[in-house]
């Protein structure tokens, strides 16, 4: 073989050499850092992992002072919580000691009383699992399971939001008929073999009633706040007319965010960034329907905004909803840090 042939098999088998070795060391890299992703992955979920263990240790609190205790103005729970199994263990056992109608609202409610005093939301199941929901984003009842998977959802993010909700079964003959209001029990009807009621509420009906399976109702349990967070009701800088036809100005006025800015509470502190933190959520959970909001009054734009009513979610898998999104797209801003 020639030199010069020589040469050039020397310089192929060279690169051949510092290819093959560049390429063993980003493997080795690309392998050590999905380990560390992997790691750090497996720590999030053993944090979220929550045990429904009724035991509350080092405290003669009940479950519900402790809850109310985790409340601040930016935050529903703290990041550490240790006794959340045994405030959810007890939404979901304790006794229940009165059921009314649910409050003011346009979806079927009740507000019950569980032993101890702690009010909470009862939301009732009107589909099943694997039911779609046709039509507009906002369209259909409210989805007892969409508030379990949103609470959880803010549990992931660290938002820390949106009020404790667990599932749980009620017997509507024993647990909730013989503690009811006469304004909730006046609502109760049976149709077939199944117990059902109607509740009190703009879009309630006799005509569309949720029932039970027999007896045996499923349905979400929203933790009330401390009433000495008074909540402040809001009207969303962008949400929807609800009118075929009509638009708001949002979705048709690009530049609609720099007039937002203008406007209380909008021009200073947190409360756009939570609003554009809360798009990003809504989107993820296919809500279409945060009309208005809550936060804690008189709070001067400096609390959170309250994720409550997260029920017209979950609604449509193929469906990906991209007006939820114009707070983020029209104000080209995002909040880095969740509670800050």
């Amino acid at each position: 073989m020639k030199l010069k042939q020589r040469v050039v098999l020397l310089a192929i088998l060279l690169v051949i050499f510092i290819f093959t070795k560049v390429f063993l060391i980003d493997n080795l890299d690309t392998s050590a850092a999905n380990r560390e992703d992997q790691r750090a992955f497996h720590r999030m979920m053993a944090g979220l992992h929550v045990e429904l263990d009724p035991r509350l240790e080092h405290t003669l609190q009940s479950p519900w002072e402790i809850a109310a205790q985790w409340v601040v103005p930016r935050e529903v729970y703290p990041e550490e919580t240790p006794e959340l199994g045994a405030v959810m263990h007890a939404m979901t056992t304790k006794r229940i000691i009165k059921a009314d109608v649910g409050y003011k609202g346009t979806q079927l409610k009740a507000l019950l009383i569980l032993e101890g005093g702690q009010k909470v939301v009862f939301k009732p199941k009107r589909y099943a699992r694997d039911y779609v929901v046709e039509g507009e984003p906002y369209a259909g009842y409210d989805r007892h399971n969409a508030e379990v998977a949103a609470f959880h959802l803010d549990r992931i993010l660290g938002f820390r939001r949106a009020p404790l909700v667990v599932g749980r079964f009620v017997n509507l003959r024993t647990e909730i008929k013989p503690v009811a209001t006469e304004q909730l029990l006046g609502t109760f009807m049976t149709v077939g073999n199944n117990t059902c009621f109607y509740g009190k509420c703009y879009y309630c009906r006799e005509t569309e009633p949720a029932c039970a399976d027999g007896d045996i109702m499923e349905g979400s349990v929203t933790l009330w706040l401390p009433d000495v967070w008074p909540l402040q009701k809001h009207r969303h800088p962008w949400g929807r007319t609800y009118r075929e036809g009509k638009l708001a100005r949002w979705e048709y006025d690009e530049s609609y965010c720099d007039a937002v800015k203008k406007t209380s509470p909008y021009d200073s502190g947190p409360r756009l960034l939570d609003i554009i933190d809360t798009a990003i959520f809504d989107y993820l959970i296919g809500n279409a329907d945060r009309h208005h909001y809550e936060s804690f009054q008189d709070d001067e734009g400096a609390s959170m905004l309250i994720l409550l009513d997260n029920a017209k979610s979950f609604g449509n898998p193929a469906l990906d909803e991209r007006s939820i999104l114009a707070p983020l797209y029209q104000c080209c801003i995002w909040q880095l840090c969740c509670n800050s």
